[in-house]
């Protein structure tokens, strides 16, 4: 399969800092040689914001979604799979923008719901606010600057391994029709929720947040925590939808390279990544 690697190495506007510095550490710990001794051709761009320009998170954040999205459409355009290495999850609007948010679904690998919007929000971060963006909950005006962005209807969003939810970003949920499988329900309850899904696209972007996995496994960033799936886990959940699916796109956001548990944390992206990739090319 050909692979288009597209590295985001910043957090909250800022490059090489925290989660922003674990897109290129997966490069330099073999991330494209692992991919390419599993047969896959494989490209890699990394975003560069300008070194003269004023970063600030939101104003910086959008630029780089809209950055990734002619990047993701391109590489679509071309026949190959878009594998996104991100410090932030809001990449992901830009993301599905390229791929064409009218004809995509979404699974969110996530600890956390990233539905909370800036009414809702205690902490301020961007991040949490990434699915209520995808789905037209807020940010309307700069989410709309993004080339191809439209909202995702909920029916084609399907939240999995999420555990830390906020009470006000919990009612929202309550009253969306996002479907959220809990780490205990996930052999159960996936199933049906995909083919939820499918009622309504053949085309699935996979976002996988590090801090999907039980602590235990990997702490692959601040937010990490217990409860989560194990790797096998997140593999039988990738094979189920790429059974179902077209994996159109992947990105493994989040790492931060600085914990001490660093090394575990690199080697479960490395692995899911490649396994993504795999169950991609089968289709």
């Amino acid at each position: 399969m050909d692979i288009q690697l597209l590295a985001v190495p910043y957090d909250s506007g800022n490059r090489g800092a925290r989660m922003g510095a674990g897109p290129e550490r997966l490069l330099e710990a073999g991330l494209e040689s692992t991919l390419r001794d599993s047969g896959h051709c494989v490209r890699t761009k990394i975003a560069q914001m300008a070194p003269d320009s004023w970063h600030a998170e939101i104003k910086t954040s959008f630029e780089l979604m809209r950055m990734l999205s002619t990047a993701v459409g391109e590489a679509q355009d071309s026949g190959r799979l878009p594998i996104i290495l991100a410090g932030n999850c809001s990449t992901a609007v830009g993301t599905v923008a390229g791929l064409g948010a009218d004809s995509t679904g979404v699974v969110w690998f996530d600890a956390h719901g990233d539905f909370n919007t800036p009414e809702t929000t205690s902490s301020g971060f961007l991040d949490g606010t990434a699915v209520a963006i995808i789905t037209g909950r807020c940010w309307t005006q700069l989410a709309a600057t993004i080339p191809g962005f439209t909202p995702i209807a909920d029916a084609r969003v399907c939240l999995v391994g999420t555990r830390d939810v906020d009470s006000l970003e919990g009612a929202l949920l309550d009253e969306s029709d996002v479907e959220v499988v809990e780490p205990k329900h996930l052999r159960s309850a996936l199933p049906d929720a995909l083919k939820g899904i499918r009622k309504h696209v053949d085309k699935m972007y996979v976002h996988l947040d590090l801090d999907v996995l039980d602590s235990a496994v990997a702490s692959a960033n601040s937010y990490a925590l217990s409860g989560g799936l194990t790797l096998e886990d997140v593999e039988y959940a990738l094979s189920e939808i790429g059974r179902d699916f077209r994996i159109a796109a992947v990105t493994l956001s989040a790492y931060d390279p600085a914990l001490v548990t660093s090394g575990d944390a690199a080697r479960a992206a490395i692995r899911l990544i490649s396994t993504a990739a795999r169950i991609a090319g089968r289709a």
